[in-house]
């Protein structure tokens, strides 16, 4: 395996940890798996966004402070945290789209 396979592997590695947590915070929200010990919607929705906003701000950060192995996971890191702040930013936005339209006539 070649240098260039290998930081591959470390990016799909370093974006696959966060895709697979933010996945599984969706998957717990949908079939409500942690309601018996008090969670409701709000809690899902700030771990998703405190998932996405920590593997964005852990990836820059390795990115640039970690040597030459690790920068590869930073750049996974922080694309899934990037795409995971991308799904918020729509989610709110369509949110605010369909209360802006809302007619309780």
């Amino acid at each position: 395996m070649t240098e260039l396979d290998r930081g591959r592997v470390a990016a799909l590695a370093g974006f696959a940890v966060p895709v697979i947590l933010l996945v599984l915070t969706v998957v717990a929200f949908l079939h409500d798996f942690l309601e018996p010990i008090g969670w409701q919607g709000g809690e899902y929705a700030y771990t998703f966004v405190w998932i996405a906003l920590g593997s964005a701000l852990a990836g820059v950060a390795v990115r640039t402070a970690a040597p030459n192995p690790w920068r590869s996971i930073g750049s996974g890191l922080a694309w899934a945290g990037a795409t995971g702040l991308v799904v918020v930013v729509v989610l709110v936005t369509v949110f605010l789209l369909a209360l802006a339209d809302w007619n309780p006539a």
